[in-house]
């Protein structure tokens, strides 16, 4: 077992192949190990050259609504009148504090994806 770091995309693209050779490996086996350092030194690869940025709120509430059967008038329920959720989608009002704070303790949707620009 060879393992170095990626830092280019010719390695980066030879340790995919590696790993696809060897994923299904036995966990407690030496290429199981491998298998396993690969993995992570890919998502640290990937974390820095291929970012994927939180999607912006009106996106993360639409998923988080999505998952969970709901619709407009659940959503109302949470963070106002109904109107509003039709003036937070169309773009005419924006979120406030108090909605944010709602919906992150009732929906669970990560502040970090409520406070972003859009």
């Amino acid at each position: 077992m060879v393992i170095k770091a990626i830092k280019t995309e010719s390695d980066y693209n030879q340790a995919l192949q590696r790993l696809e050779k060897i994923f299904h490996a036995p966990a407690n086996s030496e290429e199981g190990d491998e298998a396993e350092i690969l993995s992570i030194l890919i998502e640290k690869y990937e974390d820095e050259h291929y970012p994927i940025d939180a999607p912006d709120p009106l996106e993360a509430i639409k998923f988080r609504m999505e998952q969970m059967g709901m619709d407009n008038k659940d959503l109302a329920e949470i963070i106002g009148y109904k109107s509003r959720v039709s003036e937070i989608f169309s773009g005419k009002r924006k979120l406030t504090l108090k909605m944010i704070r709602n919906l992150h303790e009732k929906l669970n949707i990560p502040y970090e994806s409520l406070i972003a620009d859009y």
